[in-house]
């Protein structure tokens, strides 16, 4: 018999709220209000997360995100920057004693990724995990130009990027899954040198990065992707979905953990 986790399909949010609710789920399922649980979900508008130990003071281009009306959120989880724009997010909250959940990071990503890889089966991309030559820690701000263990490659260019932290007893896991990047606003958000560099730093971004229309040739949408993703990690974990619904109470403590951590000046 399948195990039943819960799923949560919250549509568009604001990026302090998107991620004050991959936070919620992780806490509600710590004190056992909530199962195992897999959300999706998107963007109100572009949003540059970055990871929770990033340094930004001197790597990212503030008057441009402004220029671009994008969001800038960080995020509960490590890792470099990663552009949110027309892509699915997803997350996954499941408990450290779970049995198929193995203690290191490495092979955690890997079984949960086993719904990602089975997701882009269905949109007809047949992917497959990576399995970096070095173990060197990426020296770019910019997510998706090092792949890490067992991240979604297509002829050795990425195309999914995850991250992960594990608080309370329960491992959180949430990662992007972009349709399209727009290079030219993502490369906008980081200082450089110069322009030169700038470019050069785009044109090998495009030569390790690829996404999901690029492939396909192919303009999908969001809830073609919600489809495609469903069914993947249902087969890929081997497990049945059932809707979660949030209470007026639970909406109000996420909105809460918005504004007084994500938008707070001290998280920033």
């Amino acid at each position: 018999m399948k195990e039943e986790w819960g799923f949560l399909n919250s549509g568009s949010n604001d990026a302090a709220v998107n991620m004050a609710l991959d936070e919620a789920l992780l806490l509600w399922h710590s004190k056992g209000d909530i199962p195992p649980s897999l959300r999706f979900y998107s963007w109100n508008n572009p949003t540059l997360s970055v990871g929770k130990f990033q340094k930004v003071e001197t790597t990212i281009d503030f008057e441009s995100l402004k220029r671009y009306q994008c969001q800038y959120v960080r995020r509960l989880t490590g890792g470099s920057a990663v552009l949110h724009d027309d892509e699915l997010t997803y997350s996954i909250v499941i408990s450290e004693a779970h049995p198929e959940i193995p203690r290191t990071v490495r092979d955690a990503y890997y079984i949960l990724s086993k719904g990602v890889l089975e997701g882009y089966k269905n949109l007809g991309i047949y992917a497959d995990y990576a399995i970096p030559k070095d173990n060197l820690k990426p020296n770019s701000p910019v997510c998706f130009e090092k792949t890490a263990y067992y991240e979604m490659i297509v002829d050795e260019k990425k195309i999914s990027g995850n991250a992960q932290t594990r608080k309370k007893g329960v491992l959180l896991q949430h990662g992007s899954i972009p349709m399209s990047i727009d290079t030219t606003m993502l490369f906008d958000m980081f200082l450089y040198p110069n322009e030169e560099v700038k470019l050069k730093k785009q044109d090998i971004f495009l030569r390790k990065a690829t996404t999901i229309d690029q492939l396909t040739n192919k303009i999908h949408t969001y809830q073609e992707l919600v489809q495609a993703f469903y069914k993947g990690f249902q087969d890929g974990l081997n497990i049945s979905l059932k809707p979660l619904h949030l209470s007026k109470e639970q909406w109000c403590e996420v909105y809460d953990l918005a504004i007084n951590k994500y938008q707070s000046e001290a998280f920033v």
